[in-house]
């Protein structure tokens, strides 16, 4: 049996494949601080024999809830010297350029925690003064005096030569053995001193909390089965080893959101869908990212906390490209000072939760707003639901100081909502010069489904997705998921210049590389599959364009194609190309995926009619001029294969509905996915 979790700010998601090759998928509340029981939970209430789990597949937001709530460790940080203050010089691009009262993010390490050794290595690698070892001796003896947990090493060029960092990491070992201890080149071998030494930082920061909840979650696991194969989703799409996950655990920071978005390329490959928005909406957040002809963008230029005010901290990891906002089911609506409308960022979350969850919240919420509208049905809560109460709270906190109905106070907040997740589509989409209507939107989580088909339309986008399992379709992209692991290495020489055979002996030390890591893992040789990319630029270009390049020996009819790919890119990213311009090598990527066994997507066979998958017929709150509609309501299990939908209507399923409006069409196709056509793109056919 393979089991899939997936850990959200309001449900913990779980998908399993059961004996007879049929996914089955669930749902409970996440349970803060103590996540791992909320797994435990829906994995008791729903599998009885839990001793038959084969593959045990886990996504969490321990990483990113350590990060943005500051419970990480107490961190100390040793630096080359002369670097100390890197973390606090940061950058000098801020984004908030015209606000002289611009303050730059505090860094995770405060400078007293902060301290210099005497070494030095020049930008070849080459030593210019050596490791001083006994300032690293007194700088422990302080450390354990201000009772430090964890330690970062970062010194100047250490991707290029790592000894000194080996050196003084092995020292710490030995005189400290029960300190979390992470040194720059074991997360990432990208230059750039100040994104370097952030990573290498928030990596310790997050090392200790890492370690402390895989293994609670390894005990767990183990107190029923001994025998399972245990993965953590990673960033870059891919899953890695419990074991491995604690050695670096930055590259779970977008542990959970990435796998759906993963997921919806794989559904995408399975139905000839390869231009894809994935489109995750969940209790908390509303995450997207796109996918061009099948392929899932993942790149190191990340950042948390990053908006138009705050320059947020680099992580130099490879991470999958997301945009994500604060609005969800839980997200409550407010009124600012002004008096205007507004929906998130701050969330109910699992606990109070919305209004009509009966568990003590007392702020209206995007879930009450669609219940109230119709669009959600009290009888498919888990709780009951007091409307009255739902009622009371909107009409005394909204639409009493807009003096409308409680009916058009609540579309009001639905249509806040759809106006920021909209803005977050156009990030993805428009902002980075894709035109919509070239893709076709896959919508999943607790209220991708619900939205969707209205934000689509606005979007211009003409067909939607609801795949199967879309509540906790992120869980069910884990079961589909590969081991992955991400090799960068700077590297940097021009192409002019290049010597193809220094050129192959990087690639090859890097391949051996992940060769051996997945040996670690269980992984067979013949299962492990290598793609190569390597980062151009023109030169004098700051930024590069990544750029696929063939595996094996390069001959120069394969160097001459590699350039000419380079500048198709480049104008792509960038819209003008320099032919004739000399250009150079700055990094060297290797994506290793380590095959694992998946379970096959089956076709479905349903012998129902429309009649028969009808639940009832109720009023839904439409926008103007239609108003309260009688519409018809589909349970999602029993719609026919094939047969048309009109709207409005109302498909229902387990933790989920789907919404589609007047003038847009619904079907079931033959592996059980929704597909809706939205009439966006009626005008230009």
């Amino acid at each position: 049996m393979r089991v899939a979790t997936d850990i959200g700010g309001t449900f913990t998601d779980l998908v399993y494949v059961n004996e007879n090759g049929q996914v089955e998928i669930a749902k409970d509340h996440t349970t803060p601080p103590n996540f791992e029981k909320g797994v435990m939970n829906v994995i008791d209430k729903n599998i009885s024999n839990k001793e038959e789990i084969s593959t045990f597949i886990h996504g969490t937001t321990v990483i990113i809830n350590s990060l943005t709530e500051r419970k990480g460790a107490k961190t100390g940080l040793i630096t080359t010297k002369g670097f100390r203050d890197v973390l606090e010089i940061a950058r000098g691009n801020r984004p908030d350029l015209f606000n002289i009262r611009y303050k730059k993010p505090e860094p995770f390490i405060e400078r007293y925690l902060r301290k210099e050794v005497n070494e030095r290595l020049n930008y070849k690698g080459e030593e210019l003064t050596p490791l001083d070892t006994d300032q690293i001796k007194e700088i422990i003896d302080y450390f354990k005096k201000e009772k430090v947990e964890a330690i970062a090493v970062a010194y100047l060029h250490s991707y290029v030569n790592p000894s000194h960092e080996k050196e003084t990491v092995r020292i710490i070992r030995e005189l400290w053995p029960e300190v979390a201890v992470s040194a720059s080149y074991e997360v990432t071998q990208e230059w750039r001193e100040y994104e370097r030494t952030n990573t290498a930082a928030l990596n310790a920061y997050v090392k200790p909390a890492a370690a402390n909840y895989v293994n609670k979650m390894q005990n767990e696991l183990t107190e029923f089965n001994k025998t399972s194969q245990n993965f953590i989703m990673q960033s870059n799409g891919g899953t890695t080893t419990f074991e491995e996950s604690k050695k670096v655990p930055i590259n779970m920071v977008e542990s959970g959101p990435v796998a759906g978005i993963y997921g919806a390329a794989v559904l995408g490959n399975l139905i000839g869908e390869k231009n894809i928005i994935a489109f995750d909406i969940g209790g908390t957040t509303a995450k997207c990212s796109l996918i061009e002809n099948g392929e899932v963008k993942v790149s190191t230029d990340y950042y948390i906390e990053r908006n138009n005010r705050n320059a947020g901290y680099p992580i130099k990891v490879p991470v999958v490209d997301i945009v994500e906002i604060g609005n969800g089911g839980g997200s409550i609506a407010w009124l600012d000072d002004a008096g205007a409308l507004k929906v998130g960022p701050e969330s109910a979350g699992a606990l109070p939760g919305p209004v009509s969850y009966g568990q003590g919240g007392t702020e209206p919420t995007t879930t009450d707003a669609n219940l109230l509208t119709g669009r959600l049905s009290a009888k498919n809560f888990d709780y009951d639901v007091d409307l009255e109460l739902v009622r009371e709270v909107i009409r005394n906190k909204i639409a009493n100081h807009f003096d409308m109905t409680v009916e058009e106070a609540a579309l009001g907040i639905i249509k806040i909502a759809n106006s920021n997740m909209l803005n977050a589509l156009k990030l993805i989409s428009i902002r980075k010069g894709h035109n919509p209507q070239d893709f076709t939107l896959v919508a999943f989580g607790g209220g991708g489904s619900m939205h969707a088909p209205d934000l689509a339309k606005e979007l211009g986008v003409g067909k939607v997705i609801i795949p199967v399992a879309s509540p906790v379709f992120s869980a069910w992209g884990m079961l589909m998921s590969d081991l992955r692991h991400d090799y960068i290495k700077t590297y940097i020489a021009r192409v002019g210049e290049l010597k193809l055979d220094e050129m192959m002996k990087q690639w090859n030390e890097i391949e051996q590389d992940g060769h051996k890591q997945f040996a670690q893992e269980g992984i067979e040789e013949g299962d492990v599959v290598f793609h190569r990319f390597a980062d151009m630029r023109y030169i004098g270009q700051e930024h590069t364009v990544k750029v696929p390049v063939p595996s094996g020996a390069w001959t120069e009819k394969e160097l001459h194609e590699i350039v000419d790919k380079f500048h198709e890119l480049h104008e792509k990213n960038f819209t003008f190309r320099l032919d004739g311009t000399e250009t150079e090598i700055v990094n060297l990527h290797v994506t290793a995926f380590g095959k694992v066994e998946k379970p096959e997507i089956q076709k479905i066979e349903r012998n129902t009619t429309l009649e028969e998958a009808k639940i009832e017929t109720r009023n839904v709150f439409f926008d103007a001029p239609a108003g309260w509609t009688e519409t018809n309501v589909y349970q999602r299990e029993l719609l026919p294969v094939g047969e048309i939908v009109q709207g409005p209507a109302i498909i229902e399923e387990k933790a989920a509905a789907t919404v589609i409006y007047e003038g847009q069409t619904l079907m079931v196709d033959d592996y059980g996915n929704l597909i809706i056509e939205t009439g966006a793109n009626e005008n230009e056919k």
